[in-house]
């Protein structure tokens, strides 16, 4: 019964639409799990929607985002396998350190606040937003050649040129600011539970390629939960960039997760 397959929720990061999971939703499905993928607050029902209505994504923060999440999770009614990519794949560790979800696999997640060395490529996709501090508050669209580097450096120039028509959204800038100043507050959106030792299993990914979020980036991540009792694994896929959740090789990283998935009985 559909009662009784474990949900999957997909989080989606800075840039891209929630239909970008399509093909994973279809994939878990098949697999067997109860699979959905909210948007961000703000988001329309479609890409072209979306773009037509920037606005209404503006200045929305983590803290807003995570609360969207786990209305969405009360809604299921048992605790949901979390999913998430890059700004998503934080939202997912988020939630996973408030005990909201079951287990979590972040692909290639944003810096949570204890990430102290940022590399050059991540610096120039993050001052996207950042170079004007009134982006806080607004939403903030790439160019075609910034999505190439930010996502499809490990593409060709006409496959990311397809991603990028196909999926890309403005997004708020404020989550990218808050990202900034983590170190700097105390009290972060940013900040991650990473000593629960009470949580579910976790699973961290890097990109040898990804721009945006630099392999150095998930170890530094990864290394943030070294003091915890509670399962914490990671999967380097060496040859892929950011774009590896919607690219011609999507299915290598979703093959990989349902591997890690069957093998902590989840």
């Amino acid at each position: 019964m559909e009662g009784e397959r474990t949900p999957v929720v997909f989080i989606h990061g800075l840039w891209l639409h929630s239909d970008s999971w399509g093909s994973w939703l279809e994939a878990f499905g098949q697999a067997g799990y109860s699979a959905s993928a909210p948007g961000w607050p703000g988001d329309a029902p479609t890409v072209a929607e979306t773009r037509r209505r920037a606005d209404a994504v503006a200045g929305h923060g983590l803290d807003q985002i995570v609360d969207h999440y786990a209305q969405a999770i009360a809604a299921l009614g048992t605790k949901p396998i979390v999913i998430g990519h890059s700004f998503g794949g934080l939202i997912a560790q988020l939630l996973l350190g408030k005990n909201l979800a079951a287990a979590a696999v972040a692909i290639d997640p944003a810096p949570p606040r204890g990430v102290l060395f940022l590399p050059l490529s991540a610096l120039r996709v993050a001052s996207i937003a950042l170079r004007n501090p009134t982006n806080r508050n607004r939403a903030v669209s790439l160019t075609r050649d910034q999505f190439r580097y930010g996502f499809g450096n490990a593409l060709s120039d006409a496959e990311a040129d397809a991603l990028f028509e196909r999926w890309t959204i403005p997004s708020p800038g404020r989550p990218l600011f808050e990202a900034a100043m983590a170190n700097l507050t105390p009290r972060s959106p940013a900040k991650v539970d990473t000593g629960n030792a009470s949580r579910g299993p976790l699973l961290i990914t890097a990109g040898g390629k990804d721009h945006t979020v630099p392999a150095a980036i998930s170890r530094q991540t990864l290394r943030l939960y070294a003091h915890s009792s509670a399962v914490t694994d990671s999967k380097e896929f060496p040859d892929r960039g950011h774009s590896l959740t919607i690219d011609s090789g999507w299915r290598e990283v979703a093959d990989a997760t349902l591997a890690w998935l069957e093998s902590r009985s989840l």
